[in-house]
């Protein structure tokens, strides 16, 4: 085939690629999804979903402040969609506000949400049958990796985050404030999951290899409210 030839030869379109959107929670599982998925091909981060506590104006259940989190979308490049739950909020009204998220990742041409989510089943069904409603597809980038493994190579890789919340109940409110690093996963009790994907511990990351630059921030107060110890980050 000469030049002339291929250059007018009818080529095959490119595939259009997956526009998804992110649950971002503002921690370390959600950072690493976002670098999973931006590693895997035919795959378009369209914006970040956050849900805050409207009356905290915080992340809920991370109690990370609002503006940090539009700092973190600012440093990944992507537009943030808050959620803004009342406080408190039935699972009613969560799932009718979700609903309106839905939808508008519909209009938006987005075709799939993904979750970062690592072995907790029944939270992934819950995510399933939502999605299935919403006519969206789930996706799920960490799961069922080995979270201690997955929490030394997160680490390694150049993520860096801080404990904002503890649940007394499983791990002991001293590791709130704390860096999530070597020696804190070292620390760990046996029955504490290394990415605390029980519940055991929250985290606010403030930076990680999808960042542009990092987020200079300083833990304040520490306190205990509602059964949980909380670490207000702040920005520096």
């Amino acid at each position: 085939m000469t030049l002339s030839q291929s250059a007018f030869s009818p080529q095959k379109p490119s595939p259009r690629p997956r526009r998804v959107a992110l649950s971002w929670s503002s921690g370390k599982d959600s950072a690493w999804a976002l670098q999973l998925l931006r590693q895997t091909a035919g795959i378009e981060i369209a914006a970040l979903i956050t849900t805050f506590n409207c009356t905290a104006d915080r992340v809920a259940m991370h109690a990370v402040r609002r503006e940090l989190v539009e700092t973190q979308a600012t440093r990944v490049g992507l537009p943030l969609w808050s959620v803004d739950l009342p406080w408190p909020c039935s699972n009613e009204v969560y799932e009718t506000l979700m609903a309106g998220v839905w939808r508008r990742a519909t209009e938006a041409g987005v075709t799939a949400v993904a979750f970062g989510d690592f072995f907790l089943q029944d939270v992934r069904e819950y995510r399933e049958r939502q999605m299935a409603a919403a006519g969206l597809e789930p996706l799920f980038p960490v799961w069922r990796i080995p979270t201690r493994h997955l929490a030394s190579e997160m680490i390694h890789a150049g993520v860096k985050a801080t404990v904002t919340c503890v649940d007394p109940s499983k791990l002991d409110g001293s590791y709130a404030g704390r860096e999530f690093d070597a020696e804190f996963i070292e620390s760990l009790p046996p029955q504490c999951d290394p990415c605390g994907e029980n519940g055991e511990f929250h985290t606010f990351v403030y930076d990680a290899p999808v960042f542009a630059a990092p987020i200079d921030v300083r833990i304040g107060e520490i306190v205990e409210r509602d059964g949980f110890v909380f670490a207000d980050v702040l920005p520096s």
